[in-house]
């Protein structure tokens, strides 16, 4: 019979997963992608829950299965886990496979929050800074750009953690009792739509070299388009770029294909 001590998580432990973490993308896989960062991140909890050899195994290929999700928000489901696991290890009527349950069930709900607040605002806002200073001559640009997007990811994930394993499976229904996870994802959409409306203004530059007429008179073309409606040329370019990536076209091919049109372009006067 197991101990108290032997089935109570500590603050060790928990620094342990939260650590290893930052591991879960070394080991992706297309097969089930996140899993074998998962299991590494756990291993501290389950030798700590389950020091019997079988039951540890059981543990590990319970966590081999498929998982993906933002790697911020990651730590939230580890605490989660965390907490299933170590009632699992004190009460023997403890169903372990709802812990599998509750990690697939959360995969898609917390993916579309992090995505947005991660990848779709908070990469694309700390991008525009940096790269505003670095266009000014900030030397610093690069390291402000890690410190914003490094800062509240590494909170997230300390505290997500802290929160996942505090807050156990309870979270779930509060969750899902009050509608928050729906309300935080349509808002950092929101947010996100807005960022990305602001670069394509303020990053994205398109300049046609065409004039129309001659000598003091001549009529830039550029101007004239700008007149019916300012940024048009910039828009019209990112809808285009959008239809590629969606087509499939590889970001590389895109990237390659942009620097000869503009560079073909700027020879014949047409940028």
């Amino acid at each position: 019979m197991k101990t108290s001590n032997e089935t109570t998580i500590t603050k060790k432990e928990l620094n342990s997963v939260f650590w290893r973490s930052f591991t879960i993308n070394a080991s992706f896989n297309y097969e089930r992608q996140m899993n074998q960062g998962y299991v590494y991140s756990m291993i501290p909890v389950l030798k700590k829950l389950y020091p019997e050899k079988t039951l540890l195994a059981d543990a590990l290929k319970r966590h081999s299965e498929f998982f993906n999700v933002t790697p911020m928000v990651s730590p939230f489901v580890m605490g989660l886990s965390t907490a299933m696991e170590e009632q699992g290890a004190k009460d023997e009527n403890f169903d372990k496979s709802s812990i599998s349950a509750v990690k697939s069930a959360l995969m898609g709900p917390l993916s579309g929050i992090g995505d947005s607040v991660f990848w779709g605002t908070l990469r694309p806002l700390a991008a525009g800074i940096a790269c505003s200073l670095a266009m000014g001559g900030n030397v610093l640009a690069p390291i402000i750009f890690l410190l914003l997007f490094n800062i509240p990811n590494v909170l997230c994930r300390y505290y997500g953690l802290k929160v996942g394993y505090g807050m156990g499976t309870n979270f779930l229904m509060e969750m899902e009792k009050s509608g928050v996870m729906q309300k935080v994802f349509s808002a950092a959409s929101m947010i996100g739509l807005m960022v990305i409306g602001g670069m394509v203004a303020s990053m994205v530059s398109l300049n046609l070299g065409i004039t129309i007429g001659s000598g003091d008179s001549a009529i830039a073309l550029n101007d004239v388009v700008n007149g019916i409606m300012p940024k048009m040329l910039p828009l019209f370019v990112t809808f285009g770029l959008y239809k590629l990536v969606r087509k499939g076209i590889k970001p590389n091919t895109i990237l390659l294909g942009i620097i000869i049109v503009s560079i073909l372009g700027t020879l014949i006067g047409l940028f």
